[in-house]
């Protein structure tokens, strides 16, 4: 059967109809409406299939459609209000049958039809009923209106529309209208979860649409699941086969969609949009996964994106998964030469990342200078940022100094520029105090790193964790054991029992230094029992905030402090289970063999334990306890040249230039080599004591 599309035959009638606008200057609205009412018919008259003519009601259907099309709502729902729709909709649908299937339609020879070119105007004049009715602010309509016209067309084809509908027919462009109308209208009235149903139903539905207009659902869709604040179920794919990946929320369904999307602008099929990019990226960050981020970013075909931009999103990705050096390396490339090469953005970026990394002060305060001279009188709040990462870095560059003129003036420098800071911020930036407390008490100025401290404590109203350890910290360092309890108490009572594990470990260093050492044991036991619910549930599926130590580090340094807590009340077997549990979660971890070696040489078997501290270091060289208990042993057995022992202190020292046992150990190996030294072993006595009067329990970091 040959297929009579109205839209070529509808010229005539159109032209007319507009005709009537041309006066619309001149008249007033009731002329141009008397005027468009005494269109007669009869100019419509154009040959249709057997000869025949247009009638009244398409007549009007026509003439309602032109005056949507020119935004006169309601005059379009007037005229559209003389078409008996319902009355008309089975007889639509037998059309629809007809013309894709002659037996189907013989099995519904008594059921009424129209004209197919008929049918798929009334179809067409529904979804102008629709938008007219939107227009004016009748959703609710609107909505049952456009769903109509899907129910019609899936209830006709069950099987999908064939390609017999091709573009000379208005079926497919009327059907893709109404697809997308649909869940917009749903949006629109506020019903998120219908209109997410109805994105679905046109996904899966094989209504043969266009790749564009795929394109344009599928992105409306994924922005729908991302931001509307509705989580609905997922999809429940019976027909997906075995392996198939299924979306398990909104986030994971989102993302699906945009990566589709993705490989669809590689492979030409749609042109690019670079707002899905932007989309993918925040469902990304918000699910935590920006390793494949960076894939996608890596995927990229050349040109979508400038050299600046995409290194930076991809070091962006890096970074979140903690693979600085692929950060740092990306961003640097941006740094090296060029019209780029001073962006502040990416000299902040630098900055920030080595400031973490403690052995890269010296390039972080080399960056945080060059952002420093590069803000040409910009914003305060990047000014203060630039400050901060440049005394962080100067504070970290002061660790490794070769002299201690150039440590002091580092040290000083670094707490003029936080000190800067905060008169910029008028002492109100949590980051400024924190790192004025923190480095004050790294340079044992505890007085005023309390004062900071409650400060910002007071700022925060408790909410942060670590200012409670930090205040903590300096509180054992001043030896107010019993305040610094009370800090740590209060913050658990503050504190979900998921996030009490690094309180539950000082609380219990803070037991051991005060010889409360079956307290300590208790404490310390609490804390396995936090760390394996926390292990219990994350392989359950629930997943852990990112900011927290990690589980199995955190398990393996309770074990290790339990182990030199058993020491000290010489309970060796205690010492030798807790020594078997580290080996278990980490069989080649240098606190396993330093635990180990520490036992050793407590029973007084001073050559096993030295076995075990050269183990220790060939797993970590940098493992700053392995070192001096190494020194220690060799210096006992006295098999080695004393400075070939004294290596050992110094390097231990270079690592950590507050380590108290280390100084006092030094000062000893001087004190062996006689007179001649007398005056370096004295300096080192007197700063190992310094340094123990305001040792905390844990170290400031």
């Amino acid at each position: 059967m040959q297929c009579f599309c109205p839209g070529a035959k509808m010229n005539r009638i159109e032209k007319a109809a507009r005709s009537s606008e041309i006066s619309k200057h001149s008249s007033t609205n009731g002329e141009i409406k008397q005027h468009i009412n005494n269109i007669d018919t009869e100019e419509a008259d154009f040959p249709l299939q057997e000869g025949g003519s247009l009638n009244s009601k398409e007549a009007r259907a026509l003439l309602g459609k032109v005056e949507n099309q020119y935004g006169h709502a309601e005059e379009a729902l007037r005229v559209f209000s003389g078409i008996n729709m319902p009355a008309l909709i089975p007889k639509v649908k037998m059309s629809i049958i007809r013309k894709v299937d002659l037996q189907k339609a013989q099995l519904h020879s008594s059921s009424p039809s129209l004209p197919f070119h008929a049918a798929i105007l009334l179809l067409e004049i529904i979804y102008f009923k629709a938008t007219a009715l939107r227009n004016l602010g009748k959703i609710e309509e609107a909505t049952k209106e456009c769903s109509s016209i899907l129910d019609v067309v899936e209830s006709a084809l069950p099987e999908g529309l064939p390609d017999i509908f091709g573009d000379d027919c208005n079926l497919k462009p009327t059907l893709c209208r109404a697809v997308e109308l649909l869940p917009e209208l749903y949006k629109l009235g506020g019903f998120h979860f219908e209109a997410i149903s109805s994105y679905r139903r046109a996904l899966w539905s094989n209504w043969n649409l266009d790749e564009k207009t795929i394109g344009r659902i599928q992105k409306e869709f994924a922005v729908l699941l991302l931001y509307s604040g509705c989580e609905t179920c997922s999809p429940n794919l019976l027909s997906q086969l075995d392996g198939s990946f299924v979306p398990r929320n909104n986030l994971e369904e989102a993302i699906l969609l945009l990566m589709l999307l993705l490989r669809k602008f590689n492979l030409k099929r749609l042109e690019r949009d670079p707002t899905v990019m932007h989309h993918l990226t925040f469902a990304l960050s918000m699910s935590g996964q920006l390793k494949p981020l960076a894939i996608q970013f890596e995927e990229l075909l050349p040109g979508v994106l400038h050299n600046r931009e995409w290194s930076y999103n991809v070091a962006l990705c890096y970074l979140a998964e903690e693979d600085d050096l692929i950060a740092l390396n990306l961003l640097k490339r941006i740094l090296v030469s060029g019209e780029d090469s001073n962006n502040l953005k990416e000299l902040l970026l630098v900055s920030k990342i080595c400031c973490e990394n403690s052995v890269q002060g010296e390039e972080g305060t080399l960056y945080a200078r060059r952002a420093l001279t590069n803000l040409h009188g910009g914003c305060d709040q990047i000014e203060v940022t630039a400050d901060l990462l440049l005394g962080i870095s100067l504070s970290n560059q002061a660790r490794f100094a070769t002299t201690n003129t150039k440590r002091a003036s580092q040290q000083r420098e670094a707490l003029e520029v936080l000190g800067i800071s905060e008169k910029k911020m008028h002492g109100i930036d949590f980051r400024v105090l924190y790192n004025l407390s923190l480095e004050n008490a790294k340079q044992r100025k505890l007085d005023t790193a309390a004062r900071y401290a409650k400060k910002l404590l007071k700022l925060e109203a408790g909410s942060e964790l670590k200012t409670w350890l930090l205040m903590a910290r300096i509180m054992s360092a001043q030896r107010r054991f019993e305040d610094a309890e009370s800090i740590v108490n209060a913050a658990l009572d503050q504190t979900g029992k998921w996030f009490q594990g690094d309180l539950l470990q000082i609380k219990a260093k803070m037991q051991a230094a005060q010889g409360k050492f079956k307290k300590a044991v208790e404490t310390y036991t609490q804390l396995l029992a936090v760390i394996q619910l926390r292990t219990k549930s994350f392989n359950a599926g629930i997943s852990v905030l990112k900011g927290s130590k990690d589980d199995r580090s955190l398990e393996i340094e309770t074990w290790y402090d339990l182990v030199l807590l058993y020491i000290r009340m010489s309970q060796w077997r205690d010492a030798e289970l807790s020594i078997s549990k580290i080996k278990a979660i980490s069989p080649y971890s240098a606190l396993a063999f330093h635990a180990t070696g520490k036992l050793h040489e407590a029973k007084g078997f001073l050559k096993e334990a030295l076995r075990e501290y050269s183990t220790a270091l060939d797993l970590e060289p940098r493992h700053v306890p392995s070192l001096i208990s190494t020194a220690i042993v060799l210096r006992r057995l006295g098999e080695r040249p004393l400075p070939a022992v004294r290596c050992f202190l110094t390097d231990a020292l270079q690592l950590d230039r507050t380590n108290h046992i280390a100084w006092l150990n030094l000062g000893l190996l001087y004190e062996d080599e006689g007179s001649s030294s007398a005056l370096e072993a004295a300096e080192c006595f007197q700063t190992a004591a310094l340094l123990e009067e305001t040792n905390p329990v844990e170290p400031f970091r």
